[in-house]
């Protein structure tokens, strides 16, 4: 498929497909990449009458001159090549150190998912327009009055194609937190919104920034201590990041109330977290923590943990990565690893200082944190007490963790036991258990209930998570669930991909109500380890790759450094039992830092799954499963 074709047969890949308001985010975050650069200072969006929404800045203008190699106006490739971001480039002169866009389909899915799309650029002492019906050009660019040669910016106006959303209409108060986010993060700049049909126009600035914000949406609600604010970012001379990255962060304790939590890289929101998350929440803990064990604060037998301390935190986030790496095309989730320790050793530094400075302030957030590990720690003893009559023994392949807590705890069914040893060297004991499988499981597709536990493994993964096999409509106490997570962790390959298989078809069969709770979880271990050899200051590299298309988009990242082509070495995991427990950890089992898909039953439904399991997985399909391998075949990827 060529051009703009694979955005419109599959949009759910490229964006979200309930309303607009995501491919208008796109336009958005140009225009505040280029505040962020520093050439902008105020951003307007006008909602029209005829159902179009225009977003224009008074940024650089988007280049109009020839592409050397295209031949065709740059910003004619901008909204209509897939890739062709100009937010690649990394190093010092490129058009964006830091950006927030980076898969470089942004504008061109706006333009491949809209009827029309207008674009009207000030450059260089002359306004230029150029027009799109349906992604395809139909206006070419035209230069047309000139203008002050300080008068410069870009005006893009978006006609939504309906037929691919489920509703044209653009969610007002999502649109509202969006371009406010834009201002309190952006210091100083304007942001507007107007409403042509009702007249409404509103407008964002705070000089304040995050401060004010986090105020205000705290309201009365009472501060255990004083709002804690910092900002810093990496030196030329820094040896472990690049100049420019670092973090800017409001963070809040209340006694009571809702907690207000959000987080954004290079000014886009991530509102499922990621890494620079988990980075303040370890800072803030190992700041606390080292207060308190100074102070003698922690009371004997209580173990602080970071839950403990971040329980009552309110924060806004604003991270600054020069290479992020974002969970799914819609960069909801942060997945950079240098993130946890970018953000971590800042906010650790910048909190040690606030707290010894003012030991009272310290000392009552201390106590907050202990009170609730205090609260933990009698849950956790209830639910063993409750627990401790008459549990089967468990199996003696099963490495248990230390905690009781099931909305802690996690269970790692690995396949094969070398894999399952290295899982045991490198899981967090106090959490994590491992339950090693050897072999392939028994396909229970359309196996009797009470002919289950015949097989050995089964039966040791049922007693190990401590729930009975049950069907769709039985009653099902979960209270006996003994891990919160249940984690299939197999090789990256087609024995692991059919293991996955039979594991899902365990519990979707006979583990139902743990499939429709979300119990039930698939690790993603990476399939390619990618070594970087240092470059100037930056230091040696291992980056981890999920797939072959990840391993591409890495080494494409990798020339734009300027890092010399073939200087870095690619290796192929064959299997979990190859990645040492360090490596284990780091990937697949770090909360932080790993992939975990939570399994459900998606587009398909309840029915639907049923109806794809019994022609996957049932004896008498063959044919069906023939027919439909013929017919989906050219879509498997095939590694050559």
């Amino acid at each position: 498929m060529k051009g703009l074709e694979p955005v419109r047969q599959r949009p759910g890949m490229y964006t979200r497909t309930e309303n607009p308001l995501h491919i208008l985010q796109e336009v958005i975050d140009n225009a505040a990449d280029e505040a962020l650069a520093g050439f902008g200072t105020q951003i307007s969006v006008t909602l029209h009458t005829d159902g179009s929404i225009s977003v224009e800045d008074d940024g650089r203008g988007i280049p109009v001159g020839l592409h050397p190699e295209e031949q065709v106006p740059v910003v004619e490739i901008v909204f209509t090549r897939l890739h062709a971001g100009g937010k690649f480039d990394k190093k010092a002169g490129g058009a964006y150190a830091f950006s927030g866009g980076l898969h470089g389909v942004g504008v061109s899915v706006t333009n491949a998912l809209s009827t029309r799309l207008e674009v009207d650029v000030m450059r260089d002492g002359s306004a230029h327009r150029l027009v799109f019906g349906h992604g395809e050009v139909i206006e070419p660019l035209q230069q047309l009055q000139s203008v002050p040669k300080k008068k410069t910016g870009t005006r893009v106006r978006v006609w939504p194609d309906p037929q691919y959303f489920d509703s044209a209409v653009i969610p007002a108060a999502e649109l509202v937190h969006s371009l406010r986010s834009k201002a309190v993060l952006l210091s100083g700049i304007k942001v507007s919104l107007s409403v042509e049909k009702t007249g409404e126009s509103r407008q964002w600035q705070y000089a304040d920034g995050l401060r004010s914000y986090l105020d205000e949406a705290l309201g009365d609600a009472e501060r255990i201590v004083p709002l804690f604010e910092g900002r810093q970012y990496a030196g030329a001379d820094d040896d472990s990041f690049s100049e420019g990255e670092g973090a800017h962060w409001a963070v809040v304790w209340t006694s009571e109330g809702n907690v207000v939590r959000e987080s954004y890289v290079n000014l886009i929101p991530t509102p499922a977290g990621g890494t620079h998350e988990a980075g303040l929440r370890d800072g803030l803990f190992n700041a606390v923590k080292s207060f308190a064990e100074l102070h003698n604060l922690i009371p004997k037998g209580v173990r602080l943990l970071p839950e403990d301390v971040f329980a009552r935190a309110s924060f806004v986030l604003s991270a600054k990565v020069l290479d992020p790496q974002f969970q799914g095309q819609i960069k909801e989730r942060l997945n950079s690893r240098d993130a946890v320790r970018l953000v971590s050793a800042y906010v650790k530094n910048a909190l040690e200082l606030v707290l010894h400075a003012n030991v009272e302030a310290g000392k009552k957030l201390a106590e907050s944190a202990i009170r609730q590990a205090q609260a933990r720690a009698r849950s956790a003893q209830k639910v063993e007490k409750r627990k401790s009559s008459g549990v089967a023994v468990l199996p003696g392949k099963l490495t248990d963790c230390e905690s009781s807590d099931a909305s802690r705890t996690e269970l790692f069914l690995v396949e094969g036991d070398s894999a399952g040893g290295s899982a045991k060297m490198g899981r967090d004991k106090e959490f994590q258990a491992i339950l090693p499988l050897r072999g392939k499981v028994l396909n229970s597709w359309e196996v009797e209930r009470d002919r289950l536990f015949a097989n050995n493994e089964i039966h040791d993964i049922s007693v190990a998570i401590g729930v009975d096999p049950h069907g769709p409509d039985d009653t099902v106490d979960l209270s006996g669930l003994r891990y919160g997570r249940i984690c299939i962790l197999s090789d990256a390959d087609v024995d692991g991909s059919h293991i996955q298989v039979l594991l899902l078809t365990l519990f979707f069969r006979h583990f139902p109500r743990l499939v429709e709770s979300g119990n039930v979880y698939i690790a993603r271990p990476p399939l390619f380890r990618v070594d970087v050899p240092a470059l100037g200051k930056r230091p040696a590299r291992k980056l981890y790759c999920l797939d072959q298309g990840e391993l591409e988009a890495v080494q494409d990242k990798l020339r734009a450094e300027g890092v010399r082509e073939g200087s870095w070495s690619i290796s192929r995991f064959k299997g979990l039992g190859e990645m040492s427990a360090e490596q284990l950890w780091e990937t697949t089992m770090n909360p932080d830092t790993r992939r975990l898909m939570v399994v459900s039953c998606g587009e398909l439904g309840v029915k639907g799954t049923v109806e794809m399991f019994d022609m996957l997985m049932g004896k008498g399909e063959s044919a069906q499963r023939r027919a439909w391998l013929e017919e989906k075949g050219n879509l498997a990827d095939v590694d050559v």
